[in-house]
Order: C-alpha cells, then sequence, then structure tokens
C-alpha cells in the first residue's frame, strides 16, 4: 500500500478496518496524533480561519514548522510560558518545589486527582507539631512514674523510611532487599561490625509487625525520637518494672500507648485548631495549583482521616485567604471526604455519612454523590460517583504505605508522594550541578589525555627508530 502525500490529492476521509475516519478541528479530536488523549489539553491559539492556514508562536505553513530552528521555537516557547506566568524550568527554577516521576504519567489521561489533607495539602512545621506531641507523651510517660525529665525533641535525630527494631531497640536503614546497611541503638550510631554481628545477611520483613515498625508519615517523627531517647535510659538501668526490667518491646508499647493517647484524646488537634499561626505552614501556591487542576477539567477530591471540625478550620486557614472573594476552600473539591479511616478505606466498603450541618452533624447514605460533603465510605464508592476507575485517578499524599501503596495495589490508582525531607537534598543538587559539570569535562579531559599519550610515545619511538636507519652522510 502506498500513500500520495501531496495535498491536491490528499483524501481528508477514508474507511479502515476498525471504521470511518474523518478530518476533525484539533480542538475537537478525542486523540492527538500520536494517540494519546487530549483530555485536559489547554487550547492556547484558536482554530485556523481557513484551511491550509496555521497561527502557531508565528509559524503559518506546514514548511514553516519543519524548517524553524531550534532556538527560535525555544524562544517562542518561553514566551508563551511567560505570559501563563510559569516559572522557569529547572536548574533555573526551584527544583526542589519539581515533580519527578518514577514512571510515565501522562496528566492527560488524569481525571480526577485526589488529596490527603494533613503535610499534603496543610504543610505543618514538624518542630511544632511533633515537638508538640512528644511533649504531650513526656507527660502521659512522667505521670506513670517514668524516667523522662531532661528529654527534648530532636526532630533530625530520624527521618521517614527509616525502621524501628522493637525487639533490639534499634533504628535501621535497609536497602531494596531488606538487608540493613546502617543502624542506631538508641541514639548511638553502630558499626559496620556491629551491625553484621547482629543482622549479617538476615532480611527485614515488614509483616513481622511485632518486630519491626516501619516510620510511614512524618507523624511517626515524634514516637520515634522518643523511642530512641528512652532506649538510652534504659540501658543505663532507669527503667524498672514491679521489680523486673523492662524489654525493649514494652518501652516501645509504653511510647506508642503514651503518643496514641495524645492524637485520641484530641488534645493536641485542639491546641491547633485555637492557634494554627504557630503550626501551620502557609503556601499562596497551593491554592493557585488546585484552581489551575480545575480549570484544566480535573476533578478534585479530599480524602483525609481527619474529622470535619479539624478539616475544616485547617482548610480554611490555609486555602480562603488566597481564593478570589466569595470562593472557599468547599468549591475546590468536587467531593469531600473526612474520617475516611484509611487504610480500611482502600480495603473494605465502610458505613458512608453525609455531613449536613456546619457543627458536622451526620446522617447515613447509601452512595456518595460528586459535590458532597461524607465521612468514611470506601474508594470503590469514589470511582462510582465521579464516573472515573483505576488509573484515571491521581492520589497524592505522605503516608508511604496507606496513600502511595494501598490506593496503587488495591485499585490501580496512580500515585504521587510528598517527601519534604528531599528538598534540602534536591536543592543542594542543583547548586551543585555546574560543579559536577565542571568535573565531568575535566575527567574527560584526563581521560583523553591518558589515552593520547601511549599514542605519542610509539609515535615517537617510531620516529626515532627511522631517523636512525637513514643514510649518512659523505
Amino acid at each position: 500500500m502506498s500513500f500520495d502525500l501531496s495535498m491536491d490529492s490528499f483524501e481528508e476521509n477514508f474507511e479502515t478496518g476498525s471504521g470511518r475516519v474523518e478530518l476533525t478541528v484539533g480542538t475537537q479530536a478525542a486523540v492527538d496524533f500520536m494517540g494519546e488523549s487530549t483530555e485536559g489539553n489547554l487550547h492556547l491559539v484558536d482554530d485556523p480561519t481557513r484551511a491550509g492556514v496555521v497561527n502557531v508562536f508565528g509559524l503559518h505553513s506546514l514548511e514553516d514548522i519543519i524548517n524553524v530552528p531550534v532556538t527560535k521555537l525555544a524562544a517562542a516557547t518561553q514566551k508563551v510560558l511567560d505570559i501563563l506566568s510559569v516559572p522557569d524550568s529547572y536548574p533555573a527554577g526551584d527544583p526542589e518545589r519539581a515533580i519527578y516521576c518514577s514512571r510515565t504519567l501522562n496528566l492527560r489521561s488524569i481525571k480526577a486527582i485526589g488529596y490527603d489533607m494533613d503535610y499534603t495539602l496543610i504543610h505543618y512545621s514538624v518542630e511544632a507539631w511533633e515537638g508538640r506531641a512528644y511533649e504531650y507523651g513526656l507527660d502521659s510517660l512522667r505521670e506513670q512514674g517514668l524516667p523522662v525529665e531532661g528529654l527534648k525533641f530532636d526532630a533530625d535525630l530520624v527521618i521517614r523510611g527509616l525502621i524501628m527494631d522493637k525487639e533490639l531497640g534499634n533504628l535501621i536503614k535497609v536497602d531494596r532487599f531488606g538487608l540493613v546497611k546502617r543502624a542506631m541503638h538508641g541514639t548511638r550510631m553502630l558499626s559496620w561490625s556491629e551491625i553484621r554481628e547482629l543482622y549479617g545477611r538476615e532480611v527485614v520483613n515488614l509483616r513481622n509487625e511485632g518486630r519491626w515498625v516501619f516510620l510511614n508519615t512524618l507523624f511517626s517523627v515524634s514516637e520515634a525520637v522518643m523511642y530512641m531517647q528512652l532506649v538510652d535510659r534504659l540501658d543505663e538501668g532507669k527503667f524498672v518494672s514491679s521489680g523486673s526490667a523492662v524489654s525493649y518491646q514494652q518501652l516501645y508499647g509504653l511510647v506508642a500507648k503514651a503518643l496514641y493517647r495524645t492524637h485520641v484524646e484530641g488534645k493536641l488537634k485542639s491546641e491547633i485548631i485555637q492557634a494554627p499561626e504557630k503550626y501551620v505552614e502557609l503556601d499562596p501556591e497551593m491554592a493557585q495549583t488546585l484552581m489551575d487542576q480545575r480549570d484544566s477539567g480535573k476533578q478534585l477530591l479530599l480524602i483525609t482521616n481527619s474529622d470535619y471540625q479539624y478539616t475544616a478550620r485547617m482548610m480554611s486557614y490555609a486555602y480562603d485567604r488566597f481564593l478570589p472573594a466569595g470562593m472557599t476552600w468547599r468549591n475546590l473539591f468536587d467531593m469531600v471526604i473526612v474520617q475516611a479511616r484509611k487504610p480500611d478505606f482502600f480495603n473494605y466498603n465502610m458505613s458512608l455519612y453525609e455531613v449536613v450541618t456546619d457543627d458536622g452533624l451526620m446522617r447515613p447514605v447509601l452512595a456518595a454523590t460528586k459535590g458532597g460533603l461524607f465521612a468514611g465510605g470506601s474508594a470503590r464508592m469514589v470511582e462510582k460517583a465521579l464516573g472515573v476507575e483505576g488509573d484515571d485517578i491521581l492520589y497524592v499524599g505522605d503516608h508511604i504505605y496507606t496513600d502511595a501503596a494501598l490506593a496503587k495495589i488495591n485499585f490501580r490508582w496512580r500515585t504521587a508522594l510528598i517527601i519534604r525531607e528531599l528538598e534540602k537534598e534536591v536543592e543542594a543538587m542543583a547548586i551543585g550541578k555546574p560543579h559536577r559539570l565542571q568535573l565531568k569535562e575535566l575527567m574527560l579531559k584526563k581521560e583523553l589525555g591518558q589515552a593520547r599519550a601511549p599514542v605519542q610515545g610509539r609515535a615517537s619511538q617510531g620516529a626515532a627508530s627511522t631517523g636512525g636507519g637513514g643514510a649518512h652522510p659523505n
């Protein structure tokens, strides 16, 4: 089969085995010329007013588009981005605020974007939030007569992604195969020989929850800091219970229970509601980002484990001030679900309630509806209400297991993880990029020099032997 691609003979409509192909206006096509969905496209140019005329970046013909110099096209593209107020790209912009992909993500195919709230849409000061939780936990342990005097919260002691070993009182870092690479007993770093003696080639199995505790979220920081500090005091012999020594397992139970009471009794959240300015880090670009996503045709969801009163107070404080007059945070979302009880939200079909009053009064309902405010329910109910499923949805959160893993495993949702801890590292890499390029250039010159030296040596030897074999003068 052959095609004549000249404009005079090209047929716009033709039949295929899958049906009839007809020419359509580009902005109305369901897919582009590469077969990718056009849903959510930004239409930056008007439809051509007459056949054969293209007006993109000042280019008026197909030949112009093909032959335009890359530098001119790049300059024209940047001019459009400037008009749209899109900041400069990495590394000239803010690389620590960028989005990084571990696999291909076509945002045009995403029909709905869901968000967690705490440490995702609402950014807390870790020092303030976790520090206060730590203090409440210490108060609880102090009431039980435990030796906690003099302890202070140290946010730099632990980081998300580490694992607590409740059996040995250690904090460990493993590689992707589950082998221990670094470890700390209490607050003391262990040597490589100590790590090898304790763990050898043991593979850490996180399914053994009786021994291992994975730090999934920033809410785990206060618990881990307190536990590692108290391991030191346990080793000093300061813990005695009913005349017998307390084990590392029992110590973890005391710490976990103390911090659990802090969250369940609502002491900390009540304090935050009264003075959110002490704990919440405002970001005006967040509100604009959500509005941009709505304008591009995405359905937005808020799915949080927090209760309605706390959610309404935090979202109102962090977003309403940055929204247009007459608009509130509720107008940003096509559906809001509080008290979602994740991870069960992604595992089971639970009872669903509609929040019907500003003070949180609820009534049971059978199904979720678009535009509603609900408590409980399940991911399956969300899909049904919005008419989306699987990889139509992108879910963004901070919890490594609940937000990133379960949504992907159980429902095939695309997932994005907020990792604040990497911001400084990404920024440092961006700052050091020119230096790394300079080192790479110098290393290349060195390698070329080393490769050239033997060649020059052989050439010199050849010249010498040729000179030595020449005719002698008379």
